[in-house]
């Protein structure tokens, strides 16, 4: 019954309202309708000191326009009984004679006050701090975008995480434009109140000289009292409409509401209140001046003072123990030496100046290192090892280092209260120039108050830790394979066996151990492909392993068992854009193969070798220059040694078999033909 009712409440308010214009209301009535206003306008007010963020109370604009018509349509009721019976209830009357003490003047003054308050001061700036939020929420939109899409792709993020916060973005930009003609009806609302309570003075002075026969005076202490009465009573909710409008406006999103934000930020400086606590004691003092007050007010900030003097030393107290205990040597046992002398396949290694980033709340380091581990399992099938994270007081501030087996795999930097502003249009911006350590752009850390400054330009706003989290995705994407190591094997081997057992049956350890399956999934991560579809892999490897066990020969029959999985990452709508190798070159090509202890090789001279890799480069950056990306493909025989050949060269570059290439359905485009003048010889 209640949800029904909260449906029809607001259309069948807005009818109400529309009714108000036309048909006249009993006075007793309009006075329930003016309480109902100012109350409402009271609500909407507290509401807005309750919220922790704009979009909290999104519904804003919408009831803006609903109570400013609802205030002009009891203008316009009041009106009708103020002209047409001199009396419209006990609110405007008791307003008009009690609020002002029955006086024209006062009640005037008044009036005007609560005017130039509503719309010099607070409607003004309301309206320009609307205009100024909208545009800037719209400029940053598409930077923010970006920097969803950049978490997203780094797995920093769920894809439901990511429409989410799509769709805050959108919803933030939607309420700032909305609010930006919202205060219109504010300022509208104002200009309307002074030109009513002009037009209804002349009115009823005119209906009581001409109409009643009165005298100018009598007519005028009747009407313009009920005037003053009607304003005051309309101006009261539209200032308090006002400054809503001008609170929501202004806040920015904070974990706890206005009243406990403000009061833990004015407090938060003692020295502060205690030289104001003086002043307002010396300030009593001065001939003429009120000494009570003054000291009371004076005495009231010294005891507030010297209470967050008490907070802050039991603050420190607790901070030393807990640091005290941080800092303590462990004990030198057996175990405890085992343990640092231990070789962790996965360490971040911090500046000093770095740790707030393991531990800060709002973008907890460990926990986007977390999310990132789940996606790289989802996406390649291995299970990345835990990330060891510790600080080291031997790097440069600011410097962080990935290492792998304690080997140092990266290096990059993250400066406290800075962000990374990736984009051409930064000269404006102040910082210290760099280049992202992943994709090589040229950026610059700019101060964190800075970032909406940065976003405006058009520039890709990023904070630390995502820069730390996406090196290290990418860290761990390319070195894959030798983080697999043998018991990762043998657990995912467990886990295939649990739902075809048949397929780990056959293959080990009858035919191949669990060191040879280990190198044919490194062989797979070597060139990023996916190990999720473990059974497949592994019925392909127990037909393969019945004719040889050599490993390049292993590594090929997983890929064909993969079928289109390959080809998926490299398509373009339904096609697949190829390098082809020219037939000459690659019969000869087949011709000077031999195999070795690290699989087959081509025997080539070191100028053809230079033109060939000089032509692959070539036709690459051709393909590259448009936009576009492409594979090479050439015969199955070829395929891993000039992987090997072109993947020192031409890193990125992946290489496919005719098999695996005409496996999938798909078209295929060539757009370009690697070609060597020379002769290949053996």
């Amino acid at each position: 019954m209640l949800q029904n009712f909260a449906k029809f409440a607001v259309p069948i308010g807005v009818v109400g309202i529309i009714m108000l214009l036309v048909v006249p209301i009993p006075a007793g009535l309009l006075d329930v309708l003016i309480i109902v206003s100012i109350l409402f306008a009271l609500v909407i007010l507290l509401t807005t000191m309750f919220v922790k963020k704009p979009l909290d109370f999104s519904v804003f604009p919408s009831l803006l326009l609903v109570a400013t018509l609802f205030r002009l349509g009891l203008n316009v009721a009041s009106t009708r009984l103020v002209l047409g019976e001199g009396y419209a209830g006990q609110v405007i009357e008791a307003f008009g004679h009690v609020a002002v003490g029955g006086s024209i003047i006062i009640g005037s003054v008044i009036f005007l006050i609560l005017v130039v308050i509503q719309f010099v001061v607070v409607t003004k700036g309301a309206e320009r701090v609307a205009e100024v939020g909208a545009r800037f929420t719209l400029d940053a939109m598409p930077g923010k975008q970006m920097a969803i899409d950049a978490d997203l792709n780094a797995g920093l993020i769920t894809d439901v995480q990511a429409r989410e916060r799509r769709a805050e973005v959108s919803a933030e930009a939607d309420f700032y434009g909305a609010m930006d003609g919202a205060s219109k009806f504010v300022k509208g609302d104002a200009i309307a109140g002074i030109i009513i309570i002009i037009i209804n003075l002349v009115g009823g002075v005119a209906i009581g000289m001409l109409q009643r026969g009165m005298e100018i005076g009598e007519a005028l202490n009747t009407y313009a009292l009920l005037t003053i009465g009607d304003g005051l009573v309309t101006q009261i909710p539209a200032l308090l409409m006002a400054v809503s409008t001008g609170m929501i406006v202004t806040r920015s999103n904070a974990e706890s509401d206005m009243g406990t934000t403000a009061s833990a930020q004015l407090t938060q400086s003692r020295v502060a209140l205690m030289i104001a606590g003086v002043a307002a004691i010396v300030m009593g003092f001065i001939p003429g001046m009120p000494i009570i007050p003054f000291v009371l007010v004076g005495v009231f900030l010294i005891i507030a003072a010297q209470r967050i003097k008490a907070a802050e030393a039991r603050q420190k107290v607790s901070d030393a123990a807990v640091e005290e205990g941080a800092n303590a040597t462990p004990s030198e046992t057996t175990e405890a030496l085992i343990e640092q002398m231990r070789v962790h396949a996965l360490e971040i290694m911090l500046a000093p100046d770095l740790v707030d980033i393991v531990s800060d709340a709002s973008d907890d380091l460990l926990a986007r290192v977390r999310a990132l581990r789940r996606k790289i399992a989802m996406e390649l099938g291995v299970v990345v090892p835990p990330v060891r994270t510790r600080d080291s007081i031997e790097l440069p501030y600011s410097t962080y280092v990935i290492r792998i087996a304690g080997v140092e795999a990266g290096r990059g930097i993250a400066p406290a209260g800075k962000v990374l502003a990736l984009g051409d249009a930064l000269e404006s911006l102040p910082g210290s120039v760099t280049v992202e350590p992943v994709f090589g752009l040229a950026g610059k850390w700019v101060p964190s108050e800075l970032r909406h400054s940065a976003e405006m330009t058009g520039a890709t706003v990023i904070d630390r830790v995502s820069v730390v989290v996406t090196h290290l995705s990418s860290i761990i994407m390319n070195n894959a394979a030798r983080l697999l190591t043998r018991e990762d094997v043998r657990v995912l081997t467990e886990g295939v066996k649990q739902v075809n057992p048949a397929a780990v049956d056959e293959l080990t350890p009858s035919l191949i151990t669990l060191a040879e399956v280990q190198r044919v999934l490194q062989g797979l991560l070597l060139e990023q492909i996916p190990i999720n579809d473990l059974p497949r892999i592994y019925e392909a490897l127990s037909l393969r392993a019945k004719v040889s066990a050599e490993p390049e020969g292993l590594i090929e029959a997983a890929r064909q068992a993969l079928g289109p999985a390959l080809i998926s990452r490299h398509l373009d709508g339904q096609t697949l854009r190829v390098i082809m190798i020219d037939p000459l070159l690659e019969q000869a090509m087949l011709e000077g193969m031999r195999p070795s202890e690290h699989g087959t090789q081509i025997l080539m001279n070191q100028n053809s070798l230079e033109a060939l890799l000089a032509s692959v480069k070539e036709c690459l950056s051709r393909v590259e220059s448009n936009g576009l990306s492409a594979v090479l493909v050439c015969a199955p025989a070829l395929r891993p040694a000039i992987r090997r050949l072109v993947s020192a060269q031409v890193g990125g570059l992946p290489v496919l078999s005719y098999q695996e290439v005409t496996a999938a359905n798909v078209n295929i485009e060539t757009v370009g033909v690697v070609r060597v003048s020379e002769s290949i010889s053996a």
